[in-house]
């Protein structure tokens, strides 16, 4: 099993490519491009998929190092609630573009968000 440290940054990572991958493809929209002229697109939706793969690993694995193996509490309910908000994000930026800007500006309050969560453990 891995340290503490070393889920948590695999975690930070996977957030990092989470949130590359939509806001390339959130700025994309945003200048007018569509899903079938974006020849990133399918970089940024792999790069996306696998970041919301190691966020979950990472966050587990941060969670089975702090001693919770079963019944999770609420917060790690929410932040699997916003993990999965997050993850599809990708569909609604590729099929609504017109909700690019509302998703740009909602993508920063997310990401906070999920930080307070993970400080301060709201219903634990």
């Amino acid at each position: 099993m891995l340290s503490y440290q070393v889920y948590k940054i695999v975690h930070i990572l996977g957030l990092a490519g989470i949130f590359a991958a939509l806001g390339g493809l959130t700025l994309h929209a945003l200048n007018g491009g569509t899903r079938e002229d974006n020849p990133s697109r399918r970089l940024l939706v792999a790069t996306h998929g696998m970041s919301l793969f190691l966020m979950l690993v990472g966050g587990m694995g941060m969670l089975a190092r702090i001693g919770i193996t079963s019944g999770l509490p609420v917060w790690a309910w929410l932040k699997l609630i916003l993990w999965g908000l997050i993850g599809g994000l990708v569909s609604v930026i590729l099929r609504k573009p017109a909700l690019a800007k509302p998703i740009w500006f909602l993508l920063p309050i997310l990401a906070g968000a999920g930080a307070w969560i993970a400080l301060y453990k709201p219903m634990s």
